[in-house]
């Protein structure tokens, strides 16, 4: 029976990972094909818009289903597993049930909202349904539901997390008409196993869930909102510009960079640890932040620091403070994201985070260079030949951001064509050129690792959507915008405790969550006190890029904890004196709006 088990679930696996693999592919040749179509043979192919959208949906709620079977949802970092073992059963239980609850009642939902759409004549290219494209939404949470009671331990266990699935039906049928009566006690029990362990997404989507419940509105309005999200115009760059940096990071280009950085500026005081920050900047600008910067580039770069003289305190939190710190330039995800719930062009809010992402990374790099005059650190002396040969092993790579800024901001394609470009000029140089990757036995690991943080993020954006439709419907925006110009009369003021909020949120809630549930509670109000939209996403990201670096949620310090073997407190504190720095950096592009809207019409 175990062996039969086994066999099904590797299948499984598979036709996972290459459904949500082949869908990623398509994304990046569909829009290369038809620029090629259009530009070189002076055809008119059909609009690969509509497939890349729609197969957008599929990549991430199929890498929904590889995050669930791989227990790699984003959560709520807590000591739970400091627990006595008894205790930390139960925790672990009582996250099981409500996970079970909240993905079955997501699944009935997306199930009636497919219903729904099979009505209605839509249709992709006027010949494929949109109920088919949407028949992920229901089968992915169906997946998860099964997979948070199968994970739950040994049998007696996995009938406890199944008690979810009546959980759902009683609350969701039996005593729907008695909703608002329990509605705060329920939120609290799914706000207590968000603590205890739960996915974010299992919070996000039980809370709307509830509150839809209590209003007597449809919860078929959450995949209604996760399918308008996710099918919209840009987000497909999303896991175009990812896969990019999955591809580049798993290759052989942190290296070569290194080199390079290293050839140009080692000669500096602090140079290597003015490398190390020019080299994580430039990752996190493609993997968005992920933790793929700490984790690929961070092993590299550790050694090499301490070798060179420089302090394990300072090493330490140099590598875990830049690991988030190329967040405000392009192709950065949560930018991306940022634009599109903001409904700001993109190219233009890039164009505004160009000075203060500079900003942020040459605090950084004085900083550096401060350790290098002050300590006994080793130089490197600058060597033309090395430069030389270190540019040309690189140039390759070193031509893809020019590629990636070209064709975004030269107006010759389309932003999705943008990332297409992208994807398949990365992945031919990393292939075809350096051969550090091969198509076999190397792509199929990096698709997965793509897909696996595209499903995280996605299923917490698509609920998160859910619960601010809810809010803007119950109009908090209106309520909270009255509040405000109540109570503080000065714009100086407002950007302040604008400040405070954005820590205390980046705090407690990671950066894209953040985006999709309090981006449309704050326009509003900044709108009334004159924050210019652009001035404002600047303000927003660079406080959430803090974030990464506070408790309890900061993920650079866990990634950190575990790349570097170190106790999180430990990292805390040796990343503490560059969150301090990058905390007045920020109070400066806060107070000078001039750094973010240079060139913008104001």
């Amino acid at each position: 029976m175990t062996t039969s088990t086994g066999r099904w679930t590797d299948l499984l696996r598979k036709i996972e990972l290459w459904a949500a693999g082949a869908a990623l592919i398509l994304m990046a040749l569909l829009p290369v094909l038809e620029l090629l179509l259009r530009s070189v043979f002076r055809l008119s192919p059909p609009s690969s818009s509509q497939y890349v959208q729609n197969l957008t949906l599929w990549v991430g709620f199929l890498g929904a289903m590889i995050a669930s079977r791989d227990k790699k949802h984003l959560m709520l970092v807590t000591g739970v597993d400091k627990l006595p073992p008894s205790l930390r059963k139960i925790a672990e239980l009582v996250a099981a049930v409500i996970s079970t609850a909240v993905a079955a009642s997501l699944a009935w939902a997306g199930l009636q909202f497919v219903r729904s759409e099979m009505n209605a004549p839509a249709t992709i290219d006027d010949w494929l349904p949109v109920w088919v494209a949407e028949l992920i939404l229901p089968l992915s949470f169906a997946v998860m539901t099964l997979r948070f009671i199968l994970q739950a331990g040994g049998w007696k266990q996995r009938l406890v997390a199944a008690l979810g699935l009546p959980l759902a039906w009683l609350l969701g049928f039996a005593l729907a008409s008695h909703a608002p009566l329990f509605l705060w006690p329920a939120v609290g029990a799914v706000i207590v196993a968000s603590i205890l362990g739960a996915p974010l997404f299992v919070g996000m989507g039980g809370c709307a869930l509830l509150l839809f419940l209590s209003d007597g509105t449809p919860a078929a309005s959450i995949p209604v909102e996760t399918y308008r999200l996710i099918v919209s115009p840009s987000l497909p760059t999303v896991p175009l510009f990812t896969l990019a940096g999955f591809i580049l990071a798993e290759g052989g280009a942190s290296k070569r960079y290194l080199r390079l950085f290293q050839a140009l500026f080692g000669w500096l005081p602090g140079g290597l640890a003015i490398v190390a920050t020019l080299v994580c900047s430039f990752f996190t600008t493609f993997t968005g932040a992920s933790g793929v910067t700490i984790l690929a580039v961070g092993g590299l770069l550790y050694p090499m620091l301490r070798k060179s003289g420089y302090p394990e305190k300072f090493s330490v939190g140099l590598l875990t403070a830049t690991g988030s710190l190329g967040l405000l330039f392009p192709p950065s995800l949560p930018v991306i994201l940022y634009a599109i719930v903001a409904r700001v062009p993109i190219p233009d809010l890039f164009r505004a985070g160009a000075l203060p992402g500079a900003l942020l990374v040459l605090a950084i790099v004085v900083m550096a260079a401060r350790e290098g005059i002050g300590g006994k650190v080793e130089r490197h002396p600058f060597r033309l030949r090395e430069a030389g040969l270190a540019l040309w092993e690189a140039k390759w790579e070193v031509l893809l951001p020019v590629v990636a800024l070209v064709s975004i901001f030269g107006g010759f394609c389309t932003l999705i064509e943008a990332a297409a470009i992208t994807v398949v000029y990365a992945l031919v140089v990393e292939v075809a050129v350096y051969r550090d990757l091969r198509l076999g036995s190397d792509l199929p690991r990096v698709l997965e690792s793509c897909v696996t943080l595209i499903g995280g993020v996605f299923a917490i954006l698509g609920v998160a959507m859910g619960l601010t439709n809810y809010m803007v419907d119950a109009e908090v925006p209106m309520k909270a915008t009255a509040w405000v110009k109540d109570h503080i009369h000065s714009r100086g003021m407002f950007l302040l405790a604008l400040n405070v909020f954005l820590l205390i949120v980046g705090c407690l809630m990671d950066i894209y969550s953040a985006i999709a549930v309090v981006v449309p509670l704050i326009l509003p109000v900044s709108a009334a006190f004159g924050v210019h939209p652009l001035h404002l996403g600047i303000i927003f990201l660079a406080n959430l890029e803090l974030g990464y670096l506070t408790p309890p949620v900061g993920m650079n310090l866990f990634l950190a904890s575990y790349r570097f073997e170190r106790p999180v407190m430990e990292v805390t504190r040796h990343a503490l004196p560059f969150l301090l720095l990058l905390m007045l950096m920020v109070l400066l592009i806060t107070y000078a709006p001039g750094l973010s809207l240079i060139g913008v019409d104001h």
